[in-house]
């Protein structure tokens, strides 16, 4: 195991750092229903770390109090070395974290462009009198926020459509367009909710190239949930296991592919 601060590197060379994130003991309710039960996990800056586990296991739940969208009952979260109190998601985002959703949640009506530009809102500083009349910082962030979706855009090789309303696109290009909106906001912690959801063997490829991409040239860490485990072990550096709300596994892809807690919980049914 690892000590909190120490860094190592791949052997695909990439370099793995210290602690960015952890949970401890996290458990969450739901009236009289336990949706995660004492759950306790790291990320290390710079890695790909993958929670997975049977439909119910509470996964989504768990990328939910990361993103702060729920809060949990018992249990701390840390960031970047420090207890995070109770926060509303904008305030998350402020911290750095960004994520992607298993239902696509992007503006239908708008373009491609103008849907990536959303990602950029933590970036914006001007106020809206100085916003409406375009002027000044205004006018500069404008210019500096877009130079920087434009990148993303080329990065993510989505040009073509750049100008195209989401509504008219097809699922693939969508998740990829929902990926660049939350790249656009140069996240520290990227959390990607079923990435591969729905998608065929080409569109699965070309997203888990994007990923790897994502991680290595810009340095993101990436947290994800994802059920094709083909892609899980091949894009993870680490895996956290989810079964019933409780963590059941643990360690590297191969690690856990020899857990028998965990192959008995794939093996049975799935629960809701």
């Amino acid at each position: 195991m690892l000590d909190e601060m120490q860094s190592h590197v791949t052997e695909d060379g990439r370099t793995i750092g210290g602690v960015l994130m952890e949970m401890r003991n996290i458990t969450l309710r739901f009236g009289g229903v336990v949706a995660i039960k004492d759950i306790t996990f790291d990320i290390r800056e710079g890695e790909i770390r993958a929670i997975i586990g049977p439909n119910g296991a509470g996964k989504s739940s768990m990328l939910n109090v990361i993103s702060g969208f729920y809060h949990p009952q018992e249990g701390e979260v840390w960031f970047r070395g420090h207890k995070r109190p109770s926060m509303k998601p904008y305030q998350v985002a402020h911290q750095g974290i960004a994520r992607t959703f298993q239902n696509i949640a992007l503006f239908e009506g708008m373009s491609v462009l103008d849907n990536v530009m959303t990602g950029r809102l933590t970036h914006m500083k001007a106020g809206i009198f100085a916003q409406a009349l375009w002027k000044g910082r205004a006018e500069e962030e404008e210019v500096a926020n877009r130079e920087q979706v434009e990148k993303i855009i080329d990065f993510l090789e989505i040009q073509h459509i750049r100008k195209t309303p989401v509504g008219r696109l097809p699922y693939g290009l969508k998740k990829r367009v929902e990926l660049a909106r939350a790249l656009a906001a140069e996240p520290k912690l990227l959390l990607l909710d079923e990435p591969m959801a729905g998608m065929n063997v080409e569109e699965k490829e070309d997203m888990s190239r994007f990923i790897l991409d994502v991680n290595d040239e810009f340095g993101t860490t990436i947290a994800l949930i994802e059920h094709d485990m083909g892609v899980v072990m091949d894009l993870s550096d680490r895996v956290v296991v989810m079964d019933y709300g409780r963590k059941i596994g643990d360690g590297t892809p191969d690690e856990v592919r020899s857990n028998q807690d965990v192959i008995d919980a794939y093996l049975g049914v799935s629960h809701d």
